[in-house]
């Protein structure tokens, strides 16, 4: 309370008498509050500040509590365990303090393992079932007055309750004598399970998955093997721990035209890591254009509405700490955001506008940009070719887009990423691969309605032809999938023309027909196929259909559809002679 009767009034003639000794325990904050405002109670008492104790010192008071948590859990607590709690603690646990982050960790980790040896074993339950279901079919048996079968089955009930008995014992037996022992790699998985960090030791699966990483992410993104083997190599680093543990995992920019990858290997690196490409935490910088938006990234400063939101970049970072960070078309951000990610790129480390520190020590920021892009334009052969018409190879052009690249970042901004990559533009080549897994998509859409697609090589050669633009990326070949195969097949799925079992083959048009893609539908029921054409009219149901082969053709009331029956089976006796019908 306030006033002349609150506790500092009450306690201050007593305190200076001596007539009360006090020791209290609180925090920086709290003092400064609560107590510091208060010259005249403040000079009675003598602060003792206890700072953080160090790794070190944090085993030793780990030794001193070792047995009271093996007799409470009733577990064995190793010494490496102790080092790993205060060591992994110390290094992935950010918003918490020694020794009390590494004494919670030793905690769950024996309080797990000691859940887990009370946990009945499956047989165990299985014969608590079984008990109860003979039990019940016992009762049946004596209502129903069948009394033989009632016997038996309580003889069988009493053999079942006898080995449950001796199982309970054999049990309870085992978990009394041998118990568990708590490891540094029941610590990890602790610590992995509260910040979604992978601190556990590699297994021989996950280390030949590390290894063939670049085959993995060349899957879904075609070509550009210098930006897959930098990103690889910075996870590799992290995995084995050889990482500088004071800046993020890796940071890169992508330079390059549009369309070629560059997000794309972001979503493909969070599907590698996570199992799914949406764990990427994506930030779109075309959002920040202006300069008071800037502080959305870590927060409204005091005052201010969303004061107590949090940061877009900092909230999202302090819930998945180990994760891809995708900041997309970087260049298009107001400059004071590069003044936030110096920090970030350094230290790995950033303050919110609550105080708090987001540790981005874990995570790989991938920063997207488009500056130079319209001088790679420029240049048509550039990687293919050692010298094109243009007289410009691959590593001049770098060097001009590099130009262009310090022209618009700051010095001190580009020192502190990891490298800078320039994508490659498609090549002709790489656009057919890129058919192949748009098209596995539309293929995985039609599964699921009992529907197959097959693509001829000239009319993939014709998709190549109507959708690469070397300055536009992938991007045009995206549409004109959309224009000659997803626009028909829509069509003649509304129109529930394609029954299951169809299969939906895909052909170049002949050169005269205003149709440039041929579009043919195999029933599977009635063996006719109707053609479909798309071209200058899109989508129009061709008149007639294709023939069919000699051997599958019949009459027109549709008998001969199949190949005739043979007249008489194999392996059938023959069928007595007919009656005479002359006789009366």
């Amino acid at each position: 309370a306030e006033g002349a009767i609150d506790a500092a009034s009450i306690l201050k003639p007593a305190l200076a008498r001596g007539e009360l000794q006090t020791i209290g325990a609180t925090t920086l904050d709290e003092y400064r509050k609560y107590l510091e405002r208060d010259s005249a109670l403040e000079r009675r008492f003598q602060q003792v500040k206890v700072d953080q104790p160090s790794p070190e010192e944090s085993v030793q008071i780990l030794k001193g509590l070792r047995e009271r948590y093996e007799t409470h859990h009733r577990v064995g607590i190793t010494d490496a365990a102790l080092e790993a709690a205060a060591e992994l603690a110390d290094r992935y646990i950010s918003d918490r303090f020694l020794p009390d982050k590494a004494i919670d960790l030793i905690d769950e980790a024996a309080a797990r393992a000691r859940i887990k040896s009370m946990t009945a074993p499956p047989v165990y339950r299985e014969l608590e079932e079984e008990i109860e279901t003979t039990r019940r079919d016992k009762e049946a048996a004596i209502e129903a007055q069948e009394f033989e079968n009632a016997a038996n089955l309580r003889d069988k009930e009493r053999q079942l309750t006898t080995k449950k008995k001796d199982l309970d014992d054999q049990w309870r037996s085992g978990e009394s004598g041998e118990r568990p022992e708590i490891g540094e790699d029941e610590i990890a998985d602790i610590v992995s399970m509260w910040t979604g960090i992978p601190v556990v030791k590699l297994t021989e699966a996950e280390t030949q998955k590390l290894m063939r990483m670049e085959d993995e992410l060349h899957k879904r993104v075609i070509g550009q093997h210098a930006a897959i083997e930098a990103v690889s190599k910075a996870i590799r680093r992290s995995r084995a721990g050889l990482k500088d543990p004071k800046r993020p995992t890796g940071s890169f920019i992508f330079l390059g035209p549009s369309g070629v990858g560059k997000t794309e290997l972001g979503r493909t690196l969070a599907e590698f890591l996570f199992g799914d490409e949406d764990a990427m935490v994506r930030i779109d910088m075309s959002e920040y254009m202006e300069k008071h938006s800037v502080s959305r990234l870590v927060g409204s400063p005091p005052g201010y509405i969303g004061y107590d939101e949090g940061g877009q970049l900092t909230e999202a970072v302090r819930r998945k700490p180990y994760s891809v960070l995708l900041l997309d078309e970087i260049e298009k951000a107001h400059p004071d955001v590069f003044n936030i990610m110096l920090q970030i790129l350094e230290d790995g480390r950033l303050t919110d506008s609550q105080g708090r520190t987001v540790d981005f020590r874990n995570a790989i920021v991938i920063m997207t940009s488009n500056v130079g892009a319209s001088e790679i334009a420029k240049n048509t052969g550039i990687g293919f070719t050692v010298g094109d018409e243009t007289g410009v190879t691959y590593d001049d052009m770098k060097k001009g887009i590099m130009g262009e690249l310090k022209k618009v970042f700051r010095p001190e901004f580009l020192n502190r990423i990891d490298e800078v990559i320039v994508f490659h533009k498609l090549a002709k080549e790489e656009i057919k691969e890129i058919v192949d897994l748009l098209l596995k998509r539309i293929r995985e859409s039609l599964a699921e309605q009992e529907l197959s697609l097959n693509l001829s090589d000239d009319a993939a050669d014709l998709l190549v032809e109507k959708g690469w633009d070397p300055a536009m990326g992938a991007r045009p070949l995206r549409r004109a999938i959309q224009r000659y195969i997803e626009d028909p097949l829509a069509d003649e799925v509304l129109a529930k023309s394609m029954p299951a079992g169809s299969t939906v083959e895909v052909d170049r048009a002949p050169e005269g027909d205003e149709r440039d893609v041929k579009i043919t539908i195999s029933k599977p029921a009635a063996r006719k196929r109707e053609a479909v054409g798309v071209g200058a009219k899109g989508g129009e149901i061709a008149e007639g259909g294709e023939d069919l082969p000699e051997d599958l053709a019949g009459d027109e009331s549709g008998a001969g559809d199949l190949p005739d029956a043979p007249d008489v089976l194999p392996d059938v006796p023959d069928a007595p002679p007919p009656p005479d019908t002359d006789k009366p």
